[in-house]
């Protein structure tokens, strides 16, 4: 039986955060820098990004605590000081989102030395989409149409289905020239823990994207092929990445443990990476 496209993206997506979690030889993440310490006033400027981002959701913040509309107060601190990078990426705080800075400008760099915005701290996404688990994303699911004219399944929470068809415009736009890199579509909803974790993927909230994945590269496909650290391998045109970007979705390909088929809802990793660099 021939394997379905998006199952064999999500596959792989899942194998390689198994990896991490497992402390597999071959994470990129083992040579990433650790990340900086943030000044007072650039983590306030990060945390107030992150509430207008959400908007949905979010009233405001005292300090580093969270105000959710429904009265939660959530920390976005876990009060640790040092992590690895890869404990960053593995068991972040709402603060560690924000860890490394998103490379949004120009041209992708060719070969990422971390992963920003792999940070989903978990408590705060199943907040906001809801526990596939527990039949809690499935019902916000709503049928967008992708560039191939295929139905794709997205969350409407935080508005992510409209910025999806705002991408799926700009990407009609660029022309057929580009239609080998977007499709078959390699997948968006599916509710599955990460293989050997209890990590969710933005997957499992219904926020993410998988693009065709014979036009894409993945960090493992490269590690298994080099016997080792596989180099750094893109084929997607930046202007795809730029039109997902201008709607709010951070991309895979900026990432060390790069995985360039993959897109994510992160408008607060946009947010901080647009302003000025005085004002992060």
């Amino acid at each position: 039986m021939r394997a379905v496209p998006w199952l064999v993206a999500f596959a792989a997506c899942s194998l390689a955060s198994a990896g991490r979690a497992q402390g597999a030889v071959g994470s990129h993440l083992g040579h990433a820098p650790a990340p900086a310490s943030p000044s007072a006033a650039q983590r306030d400027a990060e945390l107030d990004k992150l509430v207008a981002a959400y908007p949905e959701f979010l009233a405001g913040r005292q300090g580093d605590i969270l105000i959710w509309r429904d009265g939660t107060r959530m920390a976005t601190s876990d009060g640790k000081t040092s992590k690895t990078p890869a404990q960053v990426v593995e068991s972040p705080d709402i603060q560690d989102i924000f860890a490394w800075p998103y490379p949004l400008a120009g041209q992708p760099v060719t070969a990422p030395v971390a992963d920003p915005g792999r940070e989903r701290p978990a408590a705060f996404f199943l907040k906001m989409y809801g526990n596939c688990h527990a039949g809690q994303v499935t019902a916000n699911l709503v049928g967008v149409r992708w560039v191939d004219g295929s139905s794709v399944r997205i969350t409407r929470v935080n508005g992510v289905a409209t910025a999806l068809a705002a991408v799926v415009a700009d990407l009609k736009a660029l022309g057929p020239a580009y239609t080998k890199y977007l499709s078959p579509m390699g997948g968006t909803y599916n509710c599955r823990a990460i293989a050997g974790a209890s990590l969710a993927s933005m997957h499992s909230y219904g926020a993410a994207i998988d693009v065709n994945v014979a036009s894409s590269d993945y960090w493992q496909w490269a590690d298994a092929a080099a016997h080792g650290l596989g180099r750094y391998r893109n084929r997607i045109p930046i202007q795809i990445v730029q039109a997902f970007e201008r709607h709010g979705f951070i991309w895979g390909g900026r990432w060390a443990d790069f995985d360039t088929m993959h897109f994510e809802y992160r408008p607060e990793i946009i947010a901080v990476a647009k302003a000025p660099a005085g004002q992060r």
